[in-house]
């Protein structure tokens, strides 16, 4: 029995991988970078195009963000936010940055944790109010005006600790040392200069504070690999175009997945950057990874 199933998972992974070839597209063989030039999916653009083009891209599915955001993980995208705010420390009268979080997704899941978290000195709603600050920040303003909806049929769009902010991750306008902690999630792929933002990030923690990352990354098991690549370039670039008439920002999301450093190297960025104890959990093989590290 044993080896009839490695002989089956052996045909599969070998089957699997002629339907990549067919199906699945890959970075060219002259995908080396030039200077002043960077990655936008599988095509090599100038570092001053990115910004441009990536800014498209959101334009174009900011009011359908969500279901995007479902089509692209079946759903899953719910389960992994609530498990990456889990590992974050909250506490009333906190300053916090949710970078690339212009829907308020993972926002919101911060300020509810905060509310449950609260302590009996801090049991009125007017001192969370007065206390915690959650910067909602993005380069997009389309998205933040899809945030600002969101909370206000929520009934918090007046809610003073909420704040919506036009930022670059590259150039935070906020003072050193002046945040708790920082998140980010699906958003640091699409920078320019990922160094930078991670320095960005660095610059504006606390000491003690502490930075996290949610991002679709490299699956490691080899069949399953295989799969979600078919599937990936095949099934979600359809139904991107199928529900929201347009194929080829889907496209450019899923070639900057692969494009993204593997887990180590992303962790060894994150560690170059200042940060301690820096570590990454892997969800579901590797489709997702939270990558976190401390600034001490």
């Amino acid at each position: 029995m044993l080896l009839e199933l490695l002989f089956f998972l052996v045909a599969a992974a070998m089957a699997l991988k002629l339907l990549r070839r067919k199906f699945v597209p890959m970075p060219s063989s002259t995908s080396i970078l030039h200077s002043h030039a960077t990655s936008f999916g599988f095509k090599e653009v100038r570092e001053e195009q990115k910004s441009e083009m990536v800014a498209y891209v959101f334009d174009s599915v900011a009011l359908k963000y969500d279901l995007m955001n479902d089509i692209m993980s079946a759903g899953l995208h719910r389960l992994w936010k609530d498990r990456f705010v889990s590992k974050l420390n909250v506490f009333p009268g906190m300053k916090h940055i949710d970078m690339a979080g212009g829907t308020g997704d993972v926002a919101f899941r911060v300020f509810d944790k905060i509310k449950r978290n609260k302590t009996p000195m801090h049991h009125h709603h007017d001192d969370l109010q007065e206390q915690t600050q959650i910067y909602i920040c993005d380069i997009n303003p389309n998205m933040l005006n899809v945030g600002k909806k969101r909370a206000m049929e929520r009934g918090i769009g007046e809610d003073e600790s909420l704040s919506w902010l036009e930022e670059d991750a590259e150039a935070l306008r906020f003072g050193d040392n002046s945040i708790d902690s920082y998140t980010i999630a699906f958003g640091i792929r699409n920078v320019t200069h990922m160094d930078k933002a991670l320095a960005e990030a660095y610059r504006v923690l606390k000491p003690g504070g502490r930075f996290l990352c949610l991002e679709l990354t490299r699956v490691k098991i080899p069949v399953f690999k295989e799969l979600y690549d078919l599937f990936s370039f095949t099934v979600i670039p359809a139904v991107g175009k199928l529900v929201t008439g347009d194929q080829d920002s889907y496209q450019y999301l899923i070639e900057s997945i692969r494009r993204f450093p593997p887990q180590e190297t992303f962790a060894s960025m994150i560690a170059e950057a200042g940060f301690k104890k820096v570590e990454y959990e892997n969800i579901l093989g590797g489709v997702v990874a939270i990558h976190s590290g401390l600034k001490l």
